[in-house]
C-alpha cells in the first residue's frame, strides 16, 4: 500500500458525509457540501486583467463581488460553451485572511449524495508525476465512480493570482 492510501486510510472517516455532486466534460466530481454556499445559475462575468485564463472575472452577488474560476479551464479540459445546465457554485473556501466565497463554473450539478469512508478509495498511483493533492479520494457509486475534490486547494487563492 502507498503512501497517500496509508493517510486516506488513516483520515478514511474525514471523508464520509455529504457531497455535493456535478459533472465536468463528463466526468463525474463532489465537493464537500459543507462548503458549498449556493448554487446559481449562469450570469454575467465581469473580467479582470491580467488573471490566469481559468478565472472568468467576477460576480455581483446581492452586493458581494465574488471571484468565479471555470473548473473545466483550472483542470487543462477543453474550453466548453456555456448552455442552460451550466451554473456556478458559490463555496466558501480558506485565503491568508479568513474564509473567502468563490464561484466554480461547472457543467451541470447532479445530486447531493452520501458516503461512506467504506466506499472512499486513494487515488491510484499511475506511475505518472501528477500533482492530484487537490483529491481528496474516489468514490465508489452504483452508477461509477465520482472524483472527491478538496475544494481548499483547488482554489488556493495565492495560486490563482487574487491575493485574498
Amino acid at each position: 500500500m502507498g503512501e497517500s492510501a496509508k493517510k486516506l486510510r488513516a483520515g478514511a472517516g474525514e471523508k464520509e458525509g455529504k457531497y455535493l455532486g456535478f459533472e465536468l466534460a463528463g466526468e463525474n466530481y463532489g465537493l464537500e457540501i459543507l462548503k458549498v454556499r449556493e448554487i446559481i445559475g449562469m450570469m454575467d462575468i465581469t473580467p479582470l486583467p491580467q488573471l490566469p485564463s481559468h478565472v472568468k472575472g467576477v460576480i455581483n452577488l446581492r452586493g458581494k463581488v465574488i471571484p468565479v474560476v471555470d473548473l473545466r479551464l483550472k483542470f487543462g479540459l477543453e474550453a466548453s460553451a456555456y448552455h442552460e445546465r451550466t451554473c456556478i457554485i458559490v463555496v466558501e473556501t480558506r485565503g491568508s485572511n479568513g474564509p473567502v466565497l468563490m464561484g466554480i463554473v461547472v457543467d451541470t450539478v447532479s445530486e447531493v449524495m452520501s458516503v461512506d469512508p467504506a466506499d472512499v478509495e486513494a487515488t491510484p498511483e499511475l506511475g505518472l508525476r501528477l500533482d492530484a493533492d487537490y483529491i481528496m479520494g474516489l468514490a465508489k457509486q452504483r452508477e461509477g465512480v465520482k472524483i472527491l475534490l478538496d475544494i481548499d486547494r483547488v482554489l488556493n487563492v495565492q495560486e490563482l493570482g487574487l491575493g485574498m
